[in-house]
């Protein structure tokens, strides 16, 4: 089964063939993806990268987590799903503030 991995702090200059010839060291890259700013053209400093077999996926993680590469130290993880999107955000779901009552602020008269 494929897994696909998270793969941030890149440096901008990266393309979709850097991360196959960096994940390719480690098994078969299926896809690969270097995500860029619609606006600019520029990558935005991270990508997915898909690897077809799992424990490769997971030597590669385990090697390249933290490394370094063009001067910036790599965050590599398994890409997590949110709504069946991959996300690189890992932080807790939003709350639903719509009901909350926000805080008394006497208004000034100055």
């Amino acid at each position: 089964m494929n897994k696909k991995i998270y793969v941030g702090n890149l440096p901008f200059s990266s393309t979709s063939q850097t991360l196959i010839e960096m994940f390719s060291a480690y098994g078969e890259v299926t896809s690969s993806k270097v995500i860029m700013d619609r606006d600019t053209g520029r990558s935005k400093g991270f990508g997915f990268v898909e690897m077809s077999n799992s424990d490769e996926a997971d030597a590669a993680i385990t090697q390249l987590h933290g490394s370094d590469f063009g001067g910036r130290s790599l965050t590599v993880n398994e890409a997590r799903v949110t709504n069946g999107k991959p996300s690189p955000f890992h932080g807790a779901p939003k709350q639903d503030r719509s009901e909350q009552q926000r805080p008394f602020r006497a208004q000034s008269n100055w």
